[in-house]
């Protein structure tokens, strides 16, 4: 028997209880740990202290306090708690003050504002009472000025009865007023009340019915209600009279100008389209048709215009003959730019500008003025390329009025001459032949005076009317006769303007400068453009900010025939735009936004471009059109008259095929211009366009084709004249790689590095080598590699090796054209 049976283990009450805790591991492993678990210490107050201490029963009553609290402590809490509730008490009086003093100064406004109400609201009275009092005696005064001239009526003796009862009427009126005054009062000290709260937030139902949802009014509100008070006390119309107007209405238009052609509050009109259920801005675009209900509901009248109407504000005006004026003329300098067109321009240029002036005239904007030795003033455009001349033809701006075709004495006439000539041709404008060089040892005027007959170009020294002159760009000969030459043809052209009307111009060449935003070079063909003019110009319109003239200083205004540079569009036009001044901004917004909606419409258009084949289906279907016109251009001159003489000998009586130039070298913006003005496609024979004439086909729908074989343009050609059009291989150009270096590998040849700068290489598609946009050779490929792995395919950006199948004549610098042919089956639709 143990010696502990039956009894307890010894020691200290409160003391640590120690106690066993079992943790477990990982892997089965257990550990038991020894734990002492201790009671908090709760200090009982003596029996004494109770009896003894204070009053207060919350610190004598041990049950009521906190365990582990002294005496000391509890008294330093208690005090606490009473300092805090009279700082209670106190903060409440105060506010309880405050209060009342906010309150009395309430009802001190109120009743000033009671006052100031009842001394107005008296003198209304007053005024009305003596108004009416006027009116009265004015009304017994006619009374008795009828009672006068009329006979006495026999029932005589009624007449006090009659009038006895109107004498109370002032009392009952003013007893009215007074009733009125009381009830006006109440309502007042009720929404005063009222005034230091809001019931919730303003909905939109609220704002529709015209609740202001617990706001203030504005002064002006508070005016306008005094003055509409005023006016009724006064016995005056309160409601001003409706105003009917006639309000043109296009297809689409602006809220807050609808607004304004109602003469109405944009806010009202906004309020009531929110009640038909559109919720729309001031500056948001509303439809006719719910224009034109709102425009009932307000009481005017509707007068429909179409789109086209809004053009009418712009129709040129015939101008009075005596109201017209001499001009200078405008003349472009056209040629080979191997010829000398650069250099004669800067020795006029050179030889009449003003010594001193820093670096003469500036040439950025493509126009300057030159006075000559007689005082006349001469415009020159310098359009290289003739391109802006082109589409400002095409879109009927006769800008030019003298053409100078510059030709070097020792190379004669030049394709680009050629294409010079042309132009001039097209649009119908007098030329002069400027035969430049003549310093040269090899110099041949008479040459170049036999080569321009080739291309109906009769010289004065040939018997012809085209006036020539033999100059030198370098010496300075013949400058003066050629400014004399000039000078003498605007002289037979009679170039009249007015100055004093709205300006009128056309757009030489615009650009979007960084600092300055879209910059427009116009040259003012009629009317005076000043600074501060509204204008539309193509699809852009704008307000004139500054005016720039050739040597860079900023002017007020520009004359007729005057090149400035103008500032402040919306947008960069184009080239051969015509700029018209209207009298208000929303003039020229309707006619931008018009001619941009049409012009999409019209890019929109299936079958915008031109094609062969519908050229031929409108030939067709209109007996009047009997041409078939192309543009060609070959590598060499052979090729190229060969393919005209082709083209000469095909047609009847019914179609024929007209060939509008024929040239040698690479597609040109010059070319793309031309077809676009004539309606015509461009065929090219083993050359290929330049990466800006391609954009500009792209843009303006102009067809170019592509052939190495004579005899596929021939029968294209007669396919075309015949309407006997069968399945085409089209060709898609997929990509274009540029060639950086040439590798030779053992066991392949050559082999390019290439990169690919548009669209895509693939493996299974054909290539065409260019050399210098001339095809050297047309194949497949025989590898496409990309970091020694042979690929499918290679996107735009990346580097490859190409290696042509049986040719190996590459260079660094080539140019390798993919495409890929499909059939598509023609129609004459």
């Amino acid at each position: 028997m143990s010696d502990t049976d039956g009894k307890k283990t010894l020691g200290l009450r409160g003391g640590a209880r120690p106690g066993n805790v079992k943790q477990s591991f990982s892997h089965g492993r257990t550990k038991n740990v020894v734990v002492e678990t201790k009671r908090k210490r709760v200090v009982v107050p003596k029996t004494g202290a109770a009896k003894g201490g204070s009053g207060n029963p919350s610190l004598g009553d041990p049950a009521k306090r906190p365990a582990g609290i002294t005496d000391a402590e509890m008294e330093r809490r208690l005090k606490a708690v009473q300092a805090a509730r009279s700082r209670e008490a106190e903060e409440a009086a105060a506010r309880e003050a405050e209060e009342k003093a906010r309150a009395e100064d309430r009802e001190r406004r109120r009743a000033e504002q009671e006052a100031k109400e009842q001394e107005e609201r008296e003198r209304e009275e007053s005024l009305k009472a003596k108004a009416e009092e006027e009116e009265r005696k004015k009304r017994e005064a006619e009374a008795a000025a009828q009672a006068a001239a009329a006979p006495p009526p026999p029932a005589d003796v009624d007449q006090p009865q009659r009038a006895a009862p109107s004498r109370p009427a002032p009392q009952d009126a003013n007893a009215a007023r007074k009733k009125d005054r009381d009830a006006d009062q109440r309502n007042a000290r009720n929404k005063g009340a009222d005034d230091g709260r809001r019931s919730g937030k303003l909905t939109l139902n609220q704002a529709l019915s015209g609740g202001e949802g617990g706001r203030q009014r504005s002064m002006a509100a508070m005016k306008r209600k005094q003055e509409r008070a005023r006016q009724k006390a006064m016995g005056g119309s309160v409601e001003r009279e409706k105003v009917t107007r006639t309000v043109n209405l296009p297809e689409a238009i602006v809220v807050s100008e609808l607004a304004n052609r109602m003469a109405e509050r944009v806010g009202d009109v906004v309020k009531s389209l929110m009640q038909m259920g559109m919720m729309v801005t001031q500056n948001q675009t509303i439809d006719a048709d719910t224009a034109e209900l709102i425009i009932e509901e307000f009481g005017h009248t509707v007068n429909r215009v179409s789109d086209a109407d809004v053009e009418q504000v712009i129709h040129e005006v015939e101008d009075k003959p005596e109201d017209l004026q001499p001009r200078p003329p405008v003349i472009t300098i056209m040629g080979h730019v191997d010829h000398g067109k650069t250099s004669l321009l800067d020795a006029i240029r050179n030889a009449k500008v003003v010594a001193g002036e820093a670096g003469g005239i500036t040439q950025h904007i493509g126009a300057y003025q030159v006075v000559t030795d007689t005082g006349a003033v001469l415009s020159f455009l310098d359009t290289p390329g003739h391109a802006a001349f082109t589409s400002m033809r095409s879109r009927g701006a006769q800008v030019t009025d003298i053409v100078v075709l510059v030709v070097a004495a020792d190379d004669a006439v030049m394709p680009q001459t050629v294409e010079a000539i042309n132009h001039a041709k097209a649009a119908k404008v007098p030329m002069i032949v400027a035969i430049n060089k003549i310093d040269k040892p090899g110099a041949n005027p008479d040459k170049v005076r036999t080569d321009l007959l080739q291309h109906e170009v009769i010289v004065e020294k040939m018997s012809g009317e085209v006036q020539d002159v033999e100059v030198s760009a370098i010496n300075g000969d013949g400058l003066d006769d050629l400014l004399e030459a000039i000078a003498l043809q605007s002289e037979l052209l009679e170039l009249k303007a007015n100055p004093n009307r709205a300006a009128q111009g056309a757009v030489i060449e615009a650009q979007l400068d960084v600092g300055r935003g879209p910059v427009a070079t116009v040259l003012i063909q009629n009317g005076t453009l000043r600074q501060g003019d509204i204008f539309v110009v193509g699809e852009q319109y704008g307000k004139v900010r500054a005016l720039i003239n050739d040597k860079g200083e900023r002017i007020k205004e520009a004359g007729p025939s005057v090149p400035v540079e103008v500032l402040g569009l919306n947008g960069t036009p184009e080239a051969g735009d015509v700029l018209n001044v209207t009298e208000t901004e929303a003039q020229a917004r309707e006619i931008a936004e018009y001619r941009e909606k049409a012009a999409k419409d019209k890019r929109a258009a299936a079958g915008a471009a031109t094609t062969l084949e519908q050229l031929m289906a409108n030939a067709k279907e209109n007996e009047n059109v009997s041409e078939l016109p192309i543009l060609v251009k070959a590598d060499v001159q052979g090729s190229a008259e060969a393919i005209v003489q082709a083209m000469e000998k095909i047609g009847n009586d019914e179609v024929r095929v007209r060939v509008l130039h024929s040239g040698v070298g690479a597609i040109t913006e010059t070319d793309v211009g031309l077809a676009e003005a004539s309606g015509a496609p461009i065929m090219g024979f083993n050359v290929r366009a330049n990466a800006s004439a391609r954009n500009t086909a792209n843009q303006k729908g102009v067809e170019i084709r592509y052939y190495s074989v004579i005899y596929d343009l021939v029968d294209d050609v007669k396919a075309a004249a015949s309407g006997l059009l069968s399945n085409e291989i089209k060709e898609n150009f997929i990509g274009y790689a540029n060639i950086k270096e040439v590798f030779k590998v053992t066991g392949v040849g050559k082999v390019a590095g290439c990169l690919v700068t548009e669209g895509v290489a693939r493996r299974s598609a054909g290539v065409r080598l260019l050399r210098d946009n001339v095809v050297i050779h047309e194949g497949t490929l025989k590898t496409l590699k990309r970091f020694k792995d042979e690929v499918s395919d290679v996107q735009s950006g990346q580097e490859c090796g190409m290696a042509f199948e049986n040719y190996d004549d590459i260079r660094e610098g080539d140019v390798i054209e993919i495409f890929e042919r499909e059939e598509v089956t023609r129609t004459l639709a």
